[in-house]
Parts: structure tokens; sequence; C-alpha cells
């Protein structure tokens, strides 16, 4: 599943995001199949709890390998607000309600590439549960499950302090990125591209429109590798203009005397903050890996 980037809207502290199965992308023409014979079966997606050198990579990602530990920072941030919500119940003797699996989300902005030839486009890693002891039985009052889920986000929000500004400029910044000429006419050579695989879709929108559709029916190496696969190869180009242009995007940013004490802040106290999270609420740091 992929997120879009959107300065206007943050959602949970962050200036993100829109699942692309829920984004109101307009369809291209009637779609044609996807050419070229499957591959062999591909191995599912690793985790590695290894953390970037610098942690402004993992907040101020430029590239979709980047994008990675991104991901991982808000998956482990939401376990951590789910545990402490589940924490919470426990000890009150009643259960929450059911909520939908966690999922690393990627960036629509910010393609891995490397991940989507290998998986497709609708594809991650599993997002593993942490340990749990047994749930009570009785449900709670409506007061009740208010109280512990606001001690969840207390927790999840103590972590995104941190970050969650820097990072939401930061995404702000990423946007102006779509009217760069360059960018512009590198995004121009996509349709042709996709058409040399069989995927007609005049431009990104349609593409992720006919992936979606895709999704719906597809099952392992079905059609949604193939679209990825394709995908993959024509946005190379593309990301061969934009890497280096969101590389010079934060090299200003955080030069930027404004970004200055928040960035200060994420270097010196984020990663020591997510140890102490893991420890008290048992939750893995984890990342999605090709």
């Amino acid at each position: 599943m992929t997120r879009m980037l959107r300065a206007a809207r943050p959602a949970a502290a962050l200036a993100l995001l829109t699942a692309v199965t829920a984004t109101a992308c307009t369809a291209g023409p009637a779609q044609q199949p996807v050419a070229g014979p499957r591959a062999a079966t591909v191995t599912p997606a690793r985790l590695s709890d290894t953390l970037p050198a610098d942690p402004v990579r993992m907040v101020l990602p430029a590239t979709g390998a980047e994008s990675r530990w991104t991901q991982g920072l808000d998956v482990f941030v939401r376990q951590v607000q789910r545990v402490a919500a589940t924490s919470c119940a426990r000890d009150r003797g009643f259960t929450l309600p059911e909520q939908v699996p966690l999922a690393f989300i990627r960036y629509y902005e910010l393609p891995d590439l490397d991940f989507i030839a290998r998986h497709g486009t609708s594809e991650s890693a599993a997002v593993p549960a942490p340990s749990a002891s047994p749930a009570p039985a009785r449900t709670g009052s409506a007061a009740d499950v208010r109280a512990c889920l606001a001690e969840g986000t207390a927790a999840a929000q103590a972590l995104r302090d941190r970050y969650a500004a820097v990072q939401g400029q930061w995404f702000g910044t990423l946007t102006t990125l779509r009217r760069d000429p360059a960018t512009l006419d590198a995004l121009g050579t996509l349709p042709d591209c996709l058409a040399r695989y069989g995927v007609r879709a005049r431009d990104e929108n349609a593409f992720f429109a006919l992936a979606d559709a895709r999704m719906q029916t597809s099952g392992p190496e079905g059609p949604d590798n193939a679209l990825g696969r394709a995908y993959a190869a024509c946005m190379r180009p593309v990301e061969a203009v934009r890497e280096p242009a969101r590389a010079e995007l934060r090299t200003r940013f955080l030069a930027a005397p404004g970004h200055a004490d928040a960035v200060r802040a994420v270097r010196t106290t984020l990663v020591p903050a997510l140890r102490a999270a893991q420890r008290r609420y048992g939750v893995p740091l984890v990342f999605p890996q090709p």
C-alpha cells in the first residue's frame, strides 16, 4: 500500500498522506494486459532492525530506500499507541474493540523502486505483532475505552512530538518538486515506457488506478507484480532526476536556521526515546527490506 505526500493535510501529526487504494485518481483509457512471462516465485519481504547512521534519514527521507526507515518509524509509533492502550484496558479488566492490523505503507513521492520491482505495488513486509497476554473477556464501557485510547494516543504523541513538526515541513518541501521542469520532463516519458510493457496509462495517477483495480484480483506473482516491474523500470529515469534534487533540497533544508533546533533534537533524542519505548512496551523497531 502506498501513501501520497500532502502538505496541506497532516495525518497523525505528519504532513502526509493518503492510501493509493483510496486515492481519487482518474483512470486512464481501457487498460491492456501487462505483457511478458511471470517471474519465479518471489521470497517474502524481509525485516531489518538496522537504524541509519544519521536519524535524520529516518525522519526526512530523500530516497525510496530511506523511506523504509520512515515506514518502520511510523508503524513503531502506531504499535506503541496500541500496546499502551491495550495495557491500560488489561489493567482495568476489559478488552478493547478489535482493530485493523497495521501495515507498512510506502510513499508515493518517494517510490522504493527496488521493493516495487520485487513485490509489486501493493505488497510489503508483514508487521510483527508484539507479544501479548491473554485479554480479559469483559467489554469496557464507552468511557473506559475512551480513557485507554487516550492513554495510547498520549504515548504515541510523546514520540511523534520529537519529529513530527520538522517532518511535516520536510514533506511539504518535497512537494515543490512536482513543479520542477526536469522532473516534469522525466515524468513525461512514463506513458510511452509503460506502453512498451503493455500498460496503457497516461500518467502516474492512471497507473495507480490500474494497479488498485488489479490488486483486487491479483494472486502471488500475478498482475500486480508484473505492473510493479513495469513501473519500477519506467520510473528509474525519473528517480535518476529526482533523487539528486531531493538530496539537494534536504541539504538546504538542514542548513536553514529555522530547522536547526528540531534537527538537533532528532539527532540527539529520537533514538534514545525509541529504545526506551521498545523496552517499556515490548514493541519491535523494524523496517521493511526487499
